[in-house]
């Protein structure tokens, strides 16, 4: 269903009633076909109805803050690091053995999404990106510019403590001093394995630099401490150790790959490339030189993670201007750097956040962007789906089979952070989309849903909320219609 202009002008002002939420600045062209000012503000408002509909706030905490269950679960949990399939099974038997009883959250969780509308020539057409908090439990709206950027934001680090028990309220500033007096106060989600991208970017540069090549033998040594993570000393190609990180969100291959990245004093040029271009919002910090581990400092918020996705989606010119005037295009890594990184995306076995095709045809968890998944982790004989340790157990043909989109993406997840980050592409023949949606939470393994069935013997479990994929598939169907409208 569309939208005409005099029915989303009612929708927008009840959206400014009931949710506190500013219209995003008209903006002007920022290259390309450029944005549409009444389009992006017609995808904001809807993208904030989209949240809301999900009512996030009716979901159960499995570690209640001063639960046995939270006291266990820390004490056994790998800061920053995204369980493993042997951890969560081992996590899964700690909540049992604590015998706590999950309760209903006790606030209105942390949402960060935005969604850029892609034309024809990939550049942006439209973007929106809302935020969800108990500061703002309606949701929102973020006004953006014409560089997809915003200084109307005071963006404070994670932290579990001060989420739990400073009224979701962070203290500490991803920038010291930036936006002091900014309407809108948010704490950003711990990016999880999402952070991977940022990594991704790093090595690909040193490839294009002509430092590394991918088939180069990387003999990874770690020194220092770092915990379970970062696995045993090993030597493989670098392009395996990139295939693991993004396909299967492989702990170890990620701490050799930042390992790799501080062996070539790639770091703090990384971080400080991404203020460079208007991304000062990512930051892969506190990382340890000796093994690549220790991620628990880093950053994330949704709308700079989407414009580096804009980076390796590619356009021709122009994508946005750099803080100091000059534009920031494609030619940041070459075209085979890129397609290599995006066919990687493209390979991601974890379909199972905004998109859940791994569990197709069980009834929970709901069905999300109906995304196909790549053949390469498809059992031919019966359809499955087995991902390192990971068994799904469900025959994910009839899914595949009725895909509408491609789906480039990067998942995430520890107790308290579960995000997803990609880009959309619809099949041949299929209804036309194409955009980047990023979803930053911190709604990650510690809290499921109230309807929520016992996962069958041996399979992978569903350790948190199906509210992902009813998401993905709202912000699949409304982008879909604004593309076809």
């Amino acid at each position: 269903m569309t939208m005409s202009r005099r029915a989303f002008a009612v929708v927008a002002a009840g959206a400014l009633l009931l949710g506190g939420a500013t219209a995003p600045a008209q903006a002007a062209p920022s290259g390309g076909a450029g944005l549409d000012g009444w389009r992006s503000a017609r995808l904001a408002v809807e993208l904030q109805h989209a949240i809301a509909q999900q009512n996030f706030k009716n979901v159960l905490d499995t570690e209640p803050p001063g639960s046995a269950a939270a006291s266990r679960l820390a004490a056994m949990s790998d800061q920053g690091y995204e369980p493993t399939p042997t951890q969560q099974r081992l996590q899964a038997r700690t909540l049992k053995a604590a015998a706590t009883t999950p309760q209903p959250i006790h606030q209105t969780p942390n949402v960060d999404a935005t969604v850029i509308e892609l034309a024809a020539d990939g550049h942006a057409l439209s973007a929106a990106n809302v935020l969800q908090s108990p500061q703002y439990p309606n949701g929102r709206i973020v006004p953006l510019d014409a560089n997809l950027s915003t200084d109307q934001v005071r963006w404070r680090f994670w932290d579990d403590t001060q989420w739990d028990a400073n009224g979701g309220r962070g203290t500490d500033d991803v920038i010291a001093g930036e936006n002091q007096h900014a309407p809108i106060d948010f704490m950003s989600p711990y990016p999880a394995s999402v952070l991977k991208l940022m990594v991704g970017f790093g090595v690909m540069q040193l490839v294009d630099k002509g430092e590394i090549k991918l088939d180069d033998p990387y003999s990874y040594v770690r020194a220092g401490t770092t915990g379970s993570a970062c696995g045993t000393n090993v030597t493989k190609p670098i392009r395996q150790f990139f295939d693991e990180m993004i396909t299967v969100s492989k702990n170890e291959s990620t701490c050799a790959l930042i390992k790799l990245l501080w062996d070539h004093n790639a770091v703090s040029g990384l971080n400080q490339q991404f203020v460079d271009l208007g991304l000062p919002y990512l930051r892969l910090v506190g990382t340890n030189p000796q093994n690549g581990g220790t991620w628990g400092g880093s950053n994330m918020n949704s709308l700079d993670t989407a414009k580096l996705l804009m980076i390796l989606n590619g356009a021709a010119g122009r994508l946005w201007t750099a803080p100091n005037g000059s534009p920031v295009t494609k030619a940041l890594l070459t075209d085979s750097s890129r397609q290599f990184f995006l066919s990687e995306l493209g390979q991601n076995a974890l379909s199972q956040v905004l998109s859940t095709t791994v569990w197709c045809g069980r009834a929970y968890p709901a069905p999300g962007i109906p995304a196909k998944l790549a053949d390469r982790w498809v059992n031919p004989t019966n359809g499955t789906v087995t991902a390192d340790g990971r068994v799904y157990g469900q025959d994910v043909r009839p899914c595949n089979a009725a895909a509408q989109v491609t789906y480039a993406h990067k998942t995430g997840f520890v107790d308290t952070s579960g995000q997803d980050a990609g880009i959309v592409q619809n099949l041949p023949g299929k209804a036309s989309r194409h955009f980047i949606v990023v979803v930053h939470t911190n709604l990650g393994t510690r809290y499921i849903d109230v309807n929520r069935p016992a996962d069958p013997p041996g399979i992978y479990p569903v350790v948190y909320t199906e509210k992902f994929g009813l998401l993905g598939k709202a912000i699949d169907q409304l982008v879909t219609n604004h593309h076809n409208s």
